[in-house]
């Protein structure tokens, strides 16, 4: 399945330059592995599409929704971070 999504310049330009290997969107959509993800550069000031784009295929997809790995209070001060490996 091929599935459009915005994408906005500066992670457009870090998934170009291959430095960004993954994607962290609201899972209020079905994605799976196999799937393409066609990324549509968009910018939120002019509120259009820059005319790029770039197709990714899906090779992973994580999904959670109440993560109960570290302690609350813990995660209220630092957060969560995703990391990519390869």
């Amino acid at each position: 399945m091929k599935i459009e999504k915005k994408i906005w310049p500066a992670y457009f330009d870090k998934i170009m330059s291959g430095e960004k290997t993954f994607e962290l969107r609201l899972a209020d959509w079905e994605c799976n592995p196999g799937d393409t993800l066609l990324l549509r550069e968009w910018d939120p000031e002019t509120k259009q599409y820059t005319g790029r784009e770039i197709e990714k295929t899906v090779t992973y997809v994580l999904k959670t929704k109440d993560v109960t790995l570290f302690p609350k209070e813990d995660v209220e001060k630092y957060g969560y971070q995703i990391i990519s490996i390869k």
